[in-house]
């Protein structure tokens, strides 16, 4: 019996489906805090959380992330670091992210 899956061809995307352009503007905006944001508290208060060091970010991780925003962007930041995606963010930028 054949299925709507088998008579769907691999491969065959008519519509430009990534990055969604909604998609592309969060990921420039976050690149963009990643860049600029600090962390407002603690042993390295000031410091860009991208520069935190990657075992400060596993501490977070075991312990707890903080809620809202900061966490999130301190999740982000432990990603792209174990991954090794550093030089993905550019130095400290005053200019906000272009949508």
């Amino acid at each position: 019996m054949e299925t709507d899956h088998d008579r769907t061809p691999r491969g065959d995307f008519t519509q430009k489906s990534f990055p969604h352009p909604e998609y592309e503007a969060k990921a420039r905006a976050d690149m963009f805090k990643l860049a600029n944001q600090t962390i407002p508290f603690g042993k390295y208060q000031g410091r860009r959380i991208i520069d935190l060091p990657e075992d400060y970010l596993l501490w977070f991780k075991q312990k707890g992330f903080p809620k809202g925003e900061l966490g999130r962007i301190m999740q982000l930041a432990l990603e792209i670091k174990v991954n090794g995606l550093e030089k993905l963010i550019p130095d400290r930028t005053d200019q906000s992210p272009q949508s």
